[in-house]
């Protein structure tokens, strides 16, 4: 199981809200695919799948803050 977690998105950035999740629970994903977009006072980011499997939880619903290194979602990376 491969946790997503918010990234550091900027030196002064502590948190960030999620905006948009591209995919469901349930969806095969791949490397790099994006998987959710946040947005931060200075911008939008496009947060990509840190590895193949499919997405078993997200555990962050769009509108929630979440700081640095939050947990976003779940993947399991055994999955085929």
């Amino acid at each position: 199981m491969i946790d997503v977690v918010m990234p550091q998105l900027g030196e002064d950035v502590t948190e960030a809200t999620v905006q948009q999740w591209l995919v469901q629970e349930g969806a095969y994903v791949t490397r790099e695919q994006t998987l959710l977009v946040v947005s931060t006072d200075k911008a939008d980011t496009e947060i990509p799948s840190p590895c193949d499997g499919r997405v078993v939880a997200i555990v962050a619903p769009v509108g929630a803050k979440v700081p640095k290194e939050g947990l976003l979602a779940r993947i399991d990376d055994t999955a085929t």
